[in-house]
C-alpha cells in the first residue's frame, strides 16, 4: 500500500517506526499459525504412537508414563490415574485446531478403552480440571459438531455419562464437616474404606478446594443432577467465610475439618490462583451475582496489598503490609489474563511486560524467580499461563506487539524444548537440561492458546466467544447460565459494605470503551517498564529505542560485574561496546582486554573501567564468604570411613559448624518414606538417623515429624532420579518462612546418586552407622592437612607497557582438589600464569562444598537461586 508523502510527513516518527517494527502481515500470522499446528501434530502424534493408552508421554525415553512402573515423583504423580489422561485432556484442543477426524477417533478411543474403576489414589483437583473438564469439553464439542451436521452423527452423550461417573467418584472427598474436599480420593474405594489408602490428610490448598465450581456446575446442568453444583458451592462458601475480614485475603493452605489456616501467606500464584479465577468465571458462566461481589471484594484487596506494579508479591493475610517472600512463582502469570476479563488493563499490561522480559532473560519463565528477576526455582514444565495472558491481552487490545510475544514463545519451544519424541520440560532454564516429562496441560492449554492467538475467527469451527475457558482451558458454553433456573443460590450472605468499585465492577469490559481509536494505549504503559529486567535482551527495548529515538547517541546501559553472565551473548556484546576484547580459553576462562579508545563512546569506555573495579571488589568480597562443606560418612564395616558423601545443609535445625565433632548414629528409613505424615515405624526411628525422601511437603514438616518420634538426625534424599553432587550446585534446604527454632536435630541433603549409596548400604547390611558433619571434621582427617575443594576465581589485570590505557582481565571458575597429582597440575598451571603476569594480580579463592566441572557462573544469581531453593513448597 502506498502512502502519500504529505500523509507520511504528518505522522509522528515514533508511531510510523513502531508500526514498521511491530506490524505482522496476515501472511506472517498465518505462517506462525501453521507452525503451531505442526508443533501440536508433533506432540500429539508422538503421544499416540509411543505412549497411548498411558497417561502421559515421556519424550526423552519415547514411552508412556504408567504410574507404579516409573519412579515416584511425589505429588506430581497424583494427576495420573491410568485413564489416558493426555488423550482426555486434549479432546477439545483437537476441535479448536480443526483436527475433526482426529477428534472423532479420539472420542471413540476414550469411550471404548477408558474406565475409572481403578484402585488408585488421585488428586481431586487435578482429576477435576483435567479429566472431568476434558470429558465435558469433549462432550460439548461433540454435541456442537453433531448439531451442525459436520461430524459425530453416531454420538449419544457417551462422554457425558463418563463425566458423571468420574464426578460421583470424586464426591466422597467432600465428606468433611466444612465441605472442603480432601486433597486425594481413591477412584475405586473412595475415602472411608480401609482399602482407600487415603483420607488421613487434614489440609488442602485454597485453589484445590476452590477450583471445582465450573466443572461441577456444568456437570449438574448438563445431567440435571444438582448434587455436584451444591457440593462445589458449599466449598466456595466456606472459603469465603474463612477469609481474613480485615484484609479480605485468604491464605494458601487450610485445615479441611476446622477451617484453621495452616499457611497464611496470601498471593495470586501457587496454592490460591484458580480460586480467584473461578469466582469471576463462575459469575460469567452461571450468572450468579454473589460470585462477582466476592471476586470484586478479593480483587480490591489484591490490588491494595499484593499488587506492587509490575510485581505481584505474597503478603501475610493478617498483616498484609508485610511481604511474605521475595520471589514469585510462574503460576501467577495467569493473572494478567484474569485482569483482562475484569477490565483492568493497565496492571495487566504492566505485569505481563515484566513477565515477558523475564522469559527473554531466561528463555522460559522459571518456576520461580526473585524480585531481582534471578532464578529461584529453575524448572520450566512447559506451563501455559504466560501465553494464556498473552492471548487475552491481544484479544482486548489487538496490539500486534502480543503477536510477536507469542512468536517468541513458539521459537523458544522449538529451539529449546523440542525433541524427537515430542517436547520435553526444561529441568533447568540456566543450563537447558531437559526433564523426561510432557504434561497433559501442554497439549490441552499451550497449543490451544497459541493457535487462537494467531488464528482468525473465520478459521475456527465455532464462535469462541460463546464459551468460557476453565483453568485447564476446557470450553464450557455460556448458555449453561439459562439451563438450570431452579439451581440453589449461595447460602452465605454477602455482609459487605456498599462500596463504589468503579464502572467495571458489574459490566463486561469493552476494548472500544477502554481505549477507543488509540492503538498506542498499551505501548505507552509498557514504555514505563521497559528494561525493568536486566539482561532481558528484548528487541522491544533495544530496537524500539533505536527506532523511536533515532537522533540519540548510542549509549549503553551500564553492566554491573555482579550481574555478568559470561555465557550470555548479550553481555559479551555489552562488553565489546565498553571497549573489551573477549577471548575464551580452553580451561573455561574468559580473557578480557580493555581498550577505552575502542569503546562505542567515551561514556561506554568509562563503564568499562568501572566494570574492572567492580570485578576486583567482587572477588575480594567473595574471599570473605566461604561456605562450609558438609558430608555423610559411613563408618561401620565394611566401609570403615572410606565412603564420604558430599551433602548440603539446612537453614534450620542443629548447626553442624558449631559442633566440636559430629553427630553419630545408626541409619533407618522412615515409613512413610517422605515423612510428610505421622511416622509409623517410631520404634525403629527412635535414637537413629533417619533417611527420608524429598517431596510431598516442606522440609520443616519432615524434620518435625521425625524429631517427634525421637530421631537424632535426618538425611533427606533427592527425588530427582540421576541428580548428583558432581553435576549440581550445593542444595540448601530452606525453612517454611515461619519460626523453626523448635527443630533441633541436624539435617543434611543428599542428591539421588549419593542417596542411593546409603540406601544400598542399608539394604545390604544389618547395621549402618554414619556421621553427619562438617566435611573438614571427617573421621581419619584429624592429623592430616585439611582436604577440601577450592573454586578459584582469578582476576588478572595487566597494564601494557606500551599503552597504559589497555587493561587485561582473565575470569573463570576452575575446580581443584588438594593435595593430589591432579590438583598439583592445576597448581602448576596457576603458578605459571602468575609468573607470566607483567603487573598486578588479584586472586580470590572461594571454598565450595563439592567438586564442580569447570564452568562460568553468574555468581550472584547462583547464590540467590540455591540459598533459597525449596521446590517442594510449590
Amino acid at each position: 500500500m502506498a502512502f502519500p508523502l504529505g500523509l507520511l510527513a504528518g505522522l509522528p516518527y515514533s508511531w510510523f517506526c513502531l508500526q514498521l517494527v511491530l506490524a505482522m502481515t496476515k501472511q506472517q500470522q498465518g505462517s506462525v499459525r501453521n507452525q503451531v499446528v505442526e508443533m501440536f501434530e508433533h506432540a500429539y502424534s508422538n503421544y499416540m504412537e509411543h505412549a497411548y493408552p498411558a497417561d502421559e508421554l515421556m519424550p526423552l525415553s519415547c514411552r508412556g508414563r504408567v504410574r507404579g512402573l516409573e519412579p515416584s515423583r511425589g505429588d506430581v504423580d497424583d494427576a495420573l490415574g491410568k485413564f489416558s489422561l493426555t488423550l482426555i485432556d486434549t479432546l477439545d484442543t483437537l476441535v479448536v485446531l480443526n483436527k475433526l477426524d482426529e477428534f472423532e477417533d479420539a472420542v471413540r478411543k476414550v469411550i471404548l478403552n477408558v474406565q475409572f474403576d481403578n484402585d488408585i489414589v488421585v488428586s481431586v483437583f487435578e482429576t477435576n480440571i483435567r479429566v472431568l473438564g476434558g470429558l465435558l469439553g469433549g462432550h460439548v464439542m461433540a454435541t456442537m459438531l453433531k448439531n451442525h451436521g459436520k461430524k459425530m452423527h453416531w454420538y449419544k452423550d457417551q462422554l457425558l455419562y463418563m463425566a458423571k461417573d468420574i464426578g460421583y467418584r470424586l464426591l466422597p472427598a467432600f465428606n468433611t464437616t466444612s465441605g472442603l474436599p480432601y486433597p486425594r480420593v481413591n477412584l475405586k474405594h473412595g475415602i472411608l474404606s480401609p482399602l482407600s489408602r487415603t483420607g488421613t490428610e487434614s489440609d488442602t490448598c485454597t485453589a484445590c478446594a476452590g477450583t471445582m465450581i465450573l466443572e461441577f456446575a456444568a456437570l449438574s446442568r448438563l445431567t440435571g443432577e444438582s448434587i455436584f453444583e451444591e457440593y462445589a458451592r458449599r466449598a466456595m462458601d466456606f472459603l469465603w467465610e474463612k477469609r481474613q475480614r480485615g484484609s479480605d485475603l485468604v491464605g494458601t493452605v487450610i485445615n479441611i475439618h476446622n477451617g484453621a489456616w495452616i499457611r497464611r501467606d496470601s498471593g495470586v500464584g501457587a496454592g490460591i490462583d484458580s480460586y480467584y479465577e473461578y469466582l469471576l468465571k463462575a459469575y460469567i458462566l452461571l450468572g450468579d451475582d454473589v460470585y462477582l461481589e466476592r471476586f470484586n471484594t478479593h480483587y480490591a484487596a489484591i490490588m491494595k496489598y499484593i499488587s506492587q506494579p509490575p510485581l505481584l508479591l505474597d503478603v501475610h493475610m493478617h498483616n498484609p503490609t508485610i511481604n511474605a517472600r521475595k520471589w514469585m512463582d510462574s503460576l501467577l502469570a495467569f493473572f494478567p489474563g484474569l485482569q483482562v476479563l475484569k477490565g483492568d488493563l493497565q496492571p495487566a499490561i504492566e505485569t505481563h511486560e515484566m513477565l515477558y522480559q523475564v522469559t527473554q532473560r531466561h528463555k522460559f519463565l522459571p518456576e520461580a524467580f526473585t524480585t531481582e528477576f534471578a532464578v529461584h526455582w529453575a524448572q520450566h514444565p512447559l506451563r501455559p499461563e504466560f501465553i494464556e495472558s498473552t492471548y487475552f491481552l491481544y484479544k482486548a487490545t489487538k496490539d500486534p506487539y502480543y503477536l510477536h510475544v507469542g512468536k517468541s514463545v513458539v521459537d523458544s519451544l522449538n529451539q529449546h524444548a523440542r525433541v524427537p519424541c515430542g517436547f520435553a520440560a526444561v529441568q533447568d532454564v540456566r543450563t537447558g537440561n531437559h526433564e523426561d516429562r510432557m504434561d497433559s496441560f501442554f497439549l490441552a492449554e499451550m497449543f490451544k492458546y497459541l493457535y487462537l492467538l494467531f488464528a482468525e475467527k473465520s478459521e475456527l469451527p465455532f464462535n469462541i466467544d460463546d464459551y468460557v475457558f476453565t483453568t485447564e482451558a476446557h470450553l464450557l458454553p455460556l448458555a449453561l447460565a439459562t439451563v438450570c433456573q431452579t439451581c440453589s443460590k449461595n447460602i452465605t450472605s454477602m455482609e459487605l459494605e456498599s462500596k463504589d468499585r468503579g464502572i467495571l465492577s458489574h459490566t463486561c469490559p469493552s476494548a472500544q470503551t477502554l481505549f477507543p481509536n488509540n492503538p498506542s494505549y498499551a505501548r505507552k504503559i509498557r514504555e514505563t517498564y521497559r528494561d525493568i529486567v536486566p539482561d532481558a535482551s528484548l528487541w522491544t527495548s533495544a530496537e524500539r529505542e533505536k527506532c523511536m529515538e533515532p537522533s540519540r547517541p548510542s549509549e549503553l546501559s551500564s553492566l554491573q560485574a555482579k550481574d555478568f553472565v559470561s555465557s550470555g551473548m548479550e553481555h559479551v556484546e555489552i562488553l565489546k561496546q565498553m571497549g573489551f576484547t573477549v577471548v575464551s580459553t580452553n580451561d573455561g576462562r574468559i580473557q578480557l582486554t580493555h581498550t577505552p579508545d575502542q569503546a562505542a563512546s567515551s561514556q561506554n569506555g568509562q563503564h568499562g573501567l568501572k566494570f574492572i573495579a567492580e570485578i576486583i571488589e567482587l572477588a575480594q568480597a567473595q574471599t570473605k564468604a566461604e561456605m562450609a562443606s558438609f558430608a555423610v560418612q559411613i563408618i561401620s564395616p565394611p566401609f570403615l570411613g572410606q565412603v564420604v558423601l558430599a551433602a548440603g545443609p539446612a537453614h534450620f535445625g542443629m548447626d553442624l559448624t558449631k559442633q566440636e565433632h559430629w553427630v553419630k548414629g545408626s541409619l533407618t528409613k522412615a515409613i512413610p518414606y517422605t515423612a510428610c505424615l505421622d511416622v509409623t515405624n517410631s520404634d525403629e526411628v527412635f535414637g537413629k538417623i533417619v533417611l527420608a525422601q524429598r517431596g510431598d511437603c516442606m522440609f520443616t514438616n519432615k524434620a518435625r515429624n521425625l524429631q517427634k518420634v525421637g530421631a537424632i538426625g535426618a538425611v533427606i534424599i533427592d527425588n530427582v532420579e540421576g541428580s548428583s553432587s558432581g553435576a549440581s550446585p550445593v542444595f540448601q534446604m530452606a525453612g517454611d518462612g515461619e519460626n523453626t527454632t523448635d527443630i533441633t536435630i541436624p539435617l543434611l541433603f543428599l542428591f539421588h546418586k549419593e542417596g542411593t549409596i546409603l540406601l544400598d548400604a542399608l539394604n545390604e547390611n544389618q547395621n549402618v552407622d554414619v556421621l553427619l558433619m562438617e566435611k573438614s571434621k571427617q573421621l581419619g582427617q584429624e592429623n592430616k592437612d585439611e582436604e577440601r575443594t577450592i573454586a578459584e576465581i582469578t582476576i588478572h589485570i595487566q597494564v601494557d607497557s606500551v599503552d597504559p590505557q589497555v587493561a587485561q582481565l582473565e575470569l573463570g571458575i576452575s575446580s581443584q582438589s588438594c593435595p593430589g597429582p591432579e590438583s598439583a597440575e592445576h597448581s602448576d598451571e596457576n603458578a605459571d600464569r602468575l609468573r607470566e603476569a607483567q603487573s598486578q594480580e588479584v586472586a580470590a579463592k572461594q571454598e565450595e562444598t563439592e567438586d564442580h566441572t569447570s564452568a562460568p557462573l553468574d555468581w550472584r544469581e547462583e547464590m540467590d537461586a540455591f540459598e533459597g531453593t525449596n521446590k517442594d513448597e510449590l
